[in-house]
């Protein structure tokens, strides 16, 4: 009675294993047959290239060398007699150690006072009260005021040892409305300290700036 069940699930077992071969058989036989249906598509790619360029390289030059020059022609005596013969220079006096004097040294010049030039100094001069004196002492043109004028005039001014201002020259202008004139005599209506080169005063050329303003 106990032999029977073994046999059983030996039986079962040996009929499992079975159909599980017949069962693999079929599906291989099956996916062979399918994979010779399978159409196998096969891509095309098209690479373009890009033109490659080649330079050309230039030939190389090379450089010529100059020529060496001539040698020198060597003097032939002619035989021709119509040639004049060679003359002999008489000697002179001349003494070329003995060197003139030299000029002398060409007198200083005096300042103009028309005309700008500039002095070197060690100090410059400077108004008496600084340049608000000068802006103090300026008289505003009733022209200039009623035509709205505002700016800067740059007057060129000559100033002597003593301090005086004795020239002007307007260097940059305002225009024909009195400004220039006003400037001017402001400058000059204040004492100026000299300028000073080695502690000696000198006469000087300076450009003072003007200012006009509406308040």
């Amino acid at each position: 009675m106990r032999d029977n069940p073994t046999k059983a699930l030996r039986l079962q077992y040996k009929r499992t294993l079975e159909l599980g071969l017949i069962v693999s058989l079929i599906l291989t036989i099956f996916l062979m047959q399918a994979y010779k249906k399978i159409e196998i598509k096969t891509a095309t790619r098209t690479v373009q290239l890009e033109a490659v360029q080649v330079e050309e390289i230039p030939q190389t030059q090379q450089e010529k060398t100059q020529a060496a020059p001539s040698r020198p022609t060597v003097p032939i005596a002619s035989d021709d007699e119509d040639l004049p013969e060679d003359e002999t220079i008489d000697f002179t006096d001349l003494d070329l150690e003995a060197e003139p004097p030299p000029p002398p040294p060409p007198p200083t010049a005096a300042i103009d006072e028309e005309t700008p030039v500039f002095i070197p100094y060690d100090e410059p001069p400077d108004p008496i009260g600084g340049y608000e004196a000068i802006q103090r002492r300026l008289v505003y043109p009733e022209i200039a005021k009623k035509a709205g004028v505002e700016g800067r005039v740059i007057i060129q001014a000559l100033i002597d040892e003593r301090g005086n201002v004795i020239n002007t020259v307007v260097m940059q202008s305002l225009g024909p409305n009195g400004c220039d004139e006003a400037a001017a005599a402001a400058i000059q209506s204040v004492k100026w300290k000299p300028a000073m080169q080695r502690d000696e005063p000198v006469k000087v050329w300076i450009a003072v700036p003007v200012d006009f303003q509406l308040r």
